[in-house]
Order: structure tokens, then C-alpha cells, then sequence
């Protein structure tokens, strides 16, 4: 891979503005061992990012780099904003769901097609409640009903679901461990904050950043909020 290419990808990645020491010392080691000095790095890396914002400037790109709070990152052109702020506005909007709600769609969407029933001896506790929410958000839908004693209803997963976290089909799923592990980085690291009377004191705006594609399940547009009532029904008491 050319040094350009590693920096456009750094660049791109980056969610904040990112240094130029910074970059020389994610580059640094691989470079030196490839036979360059650390100063022989720092100059290369500056010649190509040079030549990568001038690359960027070109009037056929819609996106540039820019140096902003002493580092670097990529934003769409001002003449661009207007369109951007378009497809921003024709998003939908985030899904946020409870713990609850997170732990009975992975289970559905691992054991499909299951019963209630079957997803709360999973959990180990009563999830019937959260089943409408899932279904209100069409992230689940009715598959017929089981053929034993009472003929429960089984649920399975919907096209929804695979476009909120940008699977092609559910053979993408992680493993359950590292489903886990992203549930369990996503309620440390991405919990909206909240104010005194439980309101949500984030607020939407359209970012000078192109609008991204995010990995599978990691980078969804579905986001968990610990200020969501589970439907009544829901006994579980992580609610």
C-alpha cells in the first residue's frame, strides 16, 4: 500500500482532527523497518500529505482535507453543503433501544426463528414487553407459529434490521462473544448523555464530515439509550 493511500485512510478514519505526529507515529515502525530514519519519515509523510490535499483539491471532488485545531481531517466542500445537509435531513433517524430490548433482538436474531417463551429462559427473565417495541421499530416480524402445545408465535428478524446495521444477511452476524463484547463497548462508550428529567441533551446537527457507511453491527445507526421505558409487559429489572 502507497504512503498516500495509508494517510487518506488514516485521515478518513480519524474522528478527530488528527497530527501530523501523530500519523509519523502510527507510520513509524513499519517505515524504519523498511530502512528510514525517523526524520526521513516525518519528511516523506509531509511530502505525501501535501500532495494527497492537493489531490483532494481538485474541482472534481466533492470532499477535501483540512487543517483545523493543529491536525487533519477530511470535511465536505462548502459548495457541497447544501446537498449534504439534504441527505442528512432524508435520513432516518437513529433507533434507540434499551438493554433489554438489545439482548432480545440478539437473541432473535441468533435463534431465529424463536418463541417468547424460548428467549426468556435465554435471558432469564419475562420478555414478552420488549417484543412490541421491536416490533413497533420493525426490526422483527411474526414467522408463523410453533407446532407444539399452544402453538406459540415464532419471531425472526426483518430486512429492517439488516439495513440498521448494514449486514447483508444474517450469516454477517458476529459471534456471540464479540456481539458481547460490542454491546458491552457500546453502553462505555456511546450512551447519550442524559439531563436531570431523563431528556436527551445531545442534539442533531449536520457535521462538516462526509456521511460514512459503518461496519456490520458495530457502526449501526441503532443506538442504545438507558432512558428508554421498556413496553409494559417487560419484567426484567435491567429496564
Amino acid at each position: 500500500m502507497s504512503l498516500k493511500a495509508k494517510l487518506e485512510a488514516i485521515i478518513y478514519a480519524a474522528e478527530t482532527p488528527i497530527t501530523l505526529d501523530h500519523i509519523v507515529e502510527l507510520l513509524n515502525e513499519s517505515a524504519i523497518a523498511e530502512g528510514a530514519t525517523e526524520d526521513e519519515v516525518k519528511s516523506r509523510v509531509r511530502v505525501a500529505l501535501e500532495e494527497l490535499i492537493d489531490d483532494y483539491a481538485a474541482a472534481h471532488r466533492g470532499i477535501e482535507i483540512r487543517q483545523i485545531a493543529g491536525g487533519y481531517r477530511m470535511s465536505t466542500k462548502p459548495e457541497q453543503h447544501d446537498v449534504v445537509r439534504a441527505f442528512a435531513k432524508s435520513l432516518k433517524p437513529p433507533i434507540r433501544l434499551s438493554l433489554p430490548a438489545l439482548e432480545t433482538l440478539a437473541v432473535i436474531a441468533y435463534k431465529q426463528p424463536v418463541t417468547v417463551p424460548e428467549i426468556s429462559e435465554i435471558r432469564g427473565v419475562d420478555s414478552s414487553g420488549v417484543i412490541t417495541t421491536l416490533l413497533d421499530r420493525k426490526l422483527i416480524t411474526t414467522a408463523g407459529r410453533k407446532a407444539v402445545i399452544g402453538r406459540p408465535i415464532l419471531y425472526k428478524s426483518t430486512k429492517e434490521f439488516l439495513l440498521r446495521f448494514g449486514l447483508k444477511d444474517v450469516g454477517e452476524l458476529p459471534s456471540m462473544e464479540e456481539f458481547e463484547k460490542l454491546v458491552a463497548e457500546s453502553f462505555q462508550n456511546e450512551l447519550l448523555p442524559v439531563s436531570d428529567n431523563g431528556a436527551d441533551v445531545a442534539s442533531a446537527g449536520v457535521s462538516d464530515r462526509p456521511v460514512e457507511s459503518e461496519p456490520a453491527v458495530a457502526s449501526t445507526d441503532v443506538e442504545t439509550a438507558s432512558t428508554e421505558s421498556p413496553a409494559a409487559g417487560e419484567n426484567d429489572p435491567a429496564a
